[in-house]
């Protein structure tokens, strides 16, 4: 099968939202991390800014970063129509 411009364009929008969204997971998961000394140095609610990023902050940027890839890939399947194949 060969690929349009078409084709093109919606494999090149989907793969700079996984690269950007990566970059993100990256960022809340290892330079953090890489950090976490300093950021225990902040208390926040009582605890520990670093124990509060990893414990709570880094979960729920995971999820924020799965609902954004859906919502972003839901309205490019509908601008580019593409339909799911059963």
């Amino acid at each position: 099968m060969k690929l349009t411009e078409h084709h093109r364009a919606y494999w090149r929008i989907n793969l700079l939202l996984t690269l950007l969204l990566l970059l993100i997971w990256f960022g809340v998961t290892f330079v953090a991390g890489y950090f976490a000394n300093e950021l225990n140095g902040v208390q926040f609610l009582g605890f520990p800014l670093g124990f509060y990023i990893f414990a709570q902050g880094a979960l729920i940027a995971y999820l924020i970063i799965i609902g954004v890839y859906v919502m972003v890939m839901n309205r490019l399947d509908r601008r580019y129509r593409v339909k799911q194949r059963h």
